[in-house]
């Protein structure tokens, strides 16, 4: 199982906005930091505001922030609200064509593991990969 730039990038917007909790942060200053792009970030930004996980302050001085605490955030919830879906197998779609579906028990078993997957997910918050500015290459002010 792989999951998505996209929600690997969500969890590293809402790692950064939690180190900088002392201030907006930006989607050009956050794109830079992980070397990755400003228009797929503003994409996330705007998804993860969407589900409620950052609070976006409009205008000059503007930018994002956390719209929960860290200890709040939890990490299935953040997979399950980017992810576009977790279809491991062609019997988990709705166009599934697969001869032997109605007979085969694969798919009970990677039902189980993904749900022990995001269900350990759930374990974890934000709080748990809190990082100091410094951790990101960010010096800290004199």
């Amino acid at each position: 199982m792989r999951l998505t730039n996209f929600s690997d990038y969500a969890l590293r917007v809402l790692m950064y906005a939690a180190a900088r909790s002392d201030r907006l942060i930006t989607i050009e200053e956050t794109a830079e930091v992980y070397g990755v792009s400003r228009a797929h970030l503003m994409k996330v930004a705007n998804q993860l505001t969407r589900s409620g996980y950052l609070r976006a302050v409009r205008g000059r001085s503007g930018g994002l922030t956390l719209a929960k605490r860290p200890n709040r955030i939890k990490l299935g919830e953040v997979l399950r609200a980017t992810e576009p879906d977790f279809a491991l197998v062609e019997c988990f779609t709705a166009d599934n064509n697969c001869l032997i579906s109605p007979r085969c028990r694969l798919r009970v078993a990677l039902r189980e593991a993904l749900a022990a997957f995001t269900g350990t997910l759930d374990k974890y918050t934000l709080a748990d990969l809190l990082l100091n500015p410094e951790d990101f290459g960010i010096k800290p002010a004199a």
